[in-house]
């Protein structure tokens, strides 16, 4: 093991969440700076309907893109500024957790996805690369804060109550496997992760749009847009997920002779997958509400956290690899 790069990598995961947050609270005062936005928005909007009502009648309000901020050309510039620097500093952290990624797996010499640690740094970093990459195709400045805050609080569990010294992996780890099975399943998390993320927005817009009060989700896209925005994401983990379940099963075979053991890992990644093909097939079914169907998938999404957080932990099993 290479210390200088160890520890290298801990100081680029520090500067990342020291960035991250920077980033976070930019998002948050570009969201506040669009109140002052919101409340004109509706002053004309109610202008439009005085006008209408004394008879002439009043041009319709024009469309806004699926998943777009809705008055985006009204956002003033104290809020654009904020949103501008948020992104960059996104941008910044997400790098410096490429780079942490990278020089872990430089010191060990191995894939650094050997232990809890490194599965969080891992998940961490492709939540933000994946959140960076999707902000250079749409505006996401509304969305930046609902990211940024998990991903700092999983960064910040990552290196207190499951940080693991840089070292080699026990044999049974020792296989290309490592490489195709773990990755996979982390990026089907990261997906999953911006997926309920969006679900509990929309579930929230929903809630506000029925209150019918004023509230500062008025900005958000719609909670059909913010729906169908977290379907898209879940549709693109299941596949994932299910390769990593397949994956699993046959790297089993190898490693311990079975292809199926019922080991609280194996069985909790079932279960995962068995939630989120009840919400897909719930979201197909005509007579399904779908505020009822995202439920389902923020179902799997504790599911997910269940199996990493408390299975990988407190339960013995053929996958007890966590270093704690």
């Amino acid at each position: 093991m290479n210390e200088n790069l160890a520890t290298n990598a801990n100081l680029a995961m520090y500067s990342a969440m020291a960035v991250i947050t920077l980033s976070m609270l930019a998002y948050a005062l570009y969201l506040a700076g669009l109140v002052p936005a919101r409340t004109a928005s509706r002053d004309a909007q109610r202008s439009e309907v005085l006008v209408g009502a004394e008879g002439e009648t009043p041009s319709p309000p024009a469309a806004t893109p699926p998943g777009a901020l809705a008055g985006s050309d009204e956002v003033p510039l104290r809020a654009r500024k904020a949103g501008a620097i948020a992104q960059l500093l996104a941008g910044l952290g997400a790098l410096l957790l490429v780079a942490s990624v990278a020089l872990r797996g430089l010191a060990v010499h191995r894939w650094p996805l050997g232990n809890m640690y490194e599965f969080g740094t891992f998940a961490a970093m492709s939540v933000m690369v994946f959140f960076v990459a999707w902000s250079t195709r749409r505006d996401l400045r509304w969305l930046g804060l609902f990211i940024t805050a998990p991903v700092l609080l999983l960064c910040g569990l990552t290196t207190t109550v499951w940080y693991t010294q840089a070292s080699g992996v026990m044999p049974a780890l020792q296989s290309y496997w490592l490489v195709i099975h773990v990755t996979i399943a982390t990026i089907s998390v990261s997906v999953f992760t911006l997926g309920a993320a969006v679900a509990v927005l929309s579930l929230v817009q929903a809630r506000v749009e029925t209150s019918g009060k004023p509230s500062l989700l008025d900005r958000l896209p719609s909670s059909k847009a913010l729906e169908r925005m977290a379907y898209g994401f879940h549709v693109v983990g299941f596949p994932l997920w299910t390769f990593t379940v397949i994956a699993g099963a046959i790297w089993a075979r190898q490693a311990w002779g079975s292809y199926w053991n019922w080991d609280p890992k194996e069985v909790w990644s079932f279960i995962i997958w068995v939630v989120y093909a009840a919400y897909l097939h719930a979201r197909a079914t005509s007579g399904m509400r779908r505020t009822q169907a995202t439920w389902i998938a923020l179902a799997g999404f504790a599911c997910i956290i269940v199996n990493y957080a408390i299975v990988n932990v407190y339960f013995v099993s053929q996958h007890s690899y966590s270093g704690l």
